[in-house]
């Protein structure tokens, strides 16, 4: 069941109220009894778990499949490529300056 957080506009009290999607949202303060008692919207919180998540999701520890991606490969292209001297820049790509 779903945490609702609701808040008056009279007396300034907020409280979370746990009810179903079927149950009808709170019409009165429980503090003062006034009617402008109305939801809040806010952040779910909930984890996404289980096959077919990204291998660094929730995992304790570092997977071979994560070190083995085409996005860690780049800067050691990048790297061997300055090692070189194959950059098109004045200084050869092996400086910061680009």
């Amino acid at each position: 069941m779903p945490i609702y957080e609701y808040r008056c506009g009279d007396c300034g009290h907020q409280k979370e109220h746990l009810q179903k999607f079927s149950d009808a949202p709170v019409a009165a303060c429980p503090a003062c009894g006034s009617d402008t008692y109305q939801k809040l919207l806010s952040a779910a919180g909930f984890q996404l778990k289980g096959s077919g998540w990204y291998a660094t999701d929730f995992k304790g520890g570092s997977s071979s499949k994560a070190s083995s991606s085409p996005a860690a490969e780049a800067p050691k292209a990048e790297a061997a490529k300055s090692e070189a001297g194959g950059g098109s820049t004045p200084c050869g790509g092996s400086c910061a300056c680009h």
